[in-house]
């Protein structure tokens, strides 16, 4: 029987992105394009169809990424001790996504191009069809899994009861026979981009 979830679209957005050299999230896409919009932007667009509402984690960085999330519908949720690593602010995310009466996320990072909104919408459908005992859906590219995947209610309270510093692979591995992967033709999902190497790659990968 199909479950009834309501969605909240989380991006992680407090990393301070040293080997970038400036934030990742304000970066321009497509790349190289100043007339495009940015990292932050797309995803909060790639998720917005997918959700009732896109909250962004931030940490330091609140004041610059503010205005580009609420330029697009988003809110802001800070990550007080960002230094904890990107597991506390997924769990800030979480929180504020049950705080806000909703019982499934679809979270992704902001250090990534953006998932196609179909590839989003594929995920949330996978995830309403599974059967109950299917606390979350990841995405897989050429074997390599991704963003942004969907977590439900069950996968959340681990989640939250687990220490700040724990990662949220570990905590899917610890459960991985209620984790169904699904294969996507979306090279994004499984990129991470770190460096500015990385970012001037981009341009040469087609979706």
């Amino acid at each position: 029987m199909p479950r009834a979830s309501s969605f909240a679209g989380i991006i992680l957005a407090a990393g301070e992105s040293s080997r970038m050299g400036r934030d990742k999230a304000l970066l321009p896409w497509p790349p190289g394009d100043a007339a495009g919009t940015t990292f932050l932007a797309a995803a909060i667009r790639s998720l917005s169809l997918s959700t009732d509402f896109v909250a962004v984690v931030a940490g330091k960085n609140e004041a610059d990424v503010a205005p580009v999330a609420y330029a697009c519908g988003a809110s802001i949720v800070v990550n007080p001790e960002p230094g904890r690593g990107q597991f506390s602010s997924l769990q800030v995310g979480v929180r504020e996504a049950l705080n806000r009466g909703r019982d499934a996320v679809i979270a992704t990072l902001v250090d990534r191009p953006p998932a196609a909104e179909a590839t989003v919408a594929r995920l949330r459908e996978e995830f309403e069809s599974a059967p109950q005992d299917v606390w979350a859906i990841i995405p897989e590219f050429e074997g390599k899994h991704g963003h942004p995947y969907v977590v439900g209610r069950e996968m959340i309270e681990y989640f939250l009861q687990a220490p700040a510093t724990g990662s949220a692979r570990e905590i899917e591995h610890a459960h991985q026979e209620h984790i169904r992967y699904v294969e996507v033709a979306d090279p994004f999902v499984a990129l991470n981009i770190n460096t500015p190497e990385e970012y001037a790659a981009l341009a040469a990968i087609r979706r």
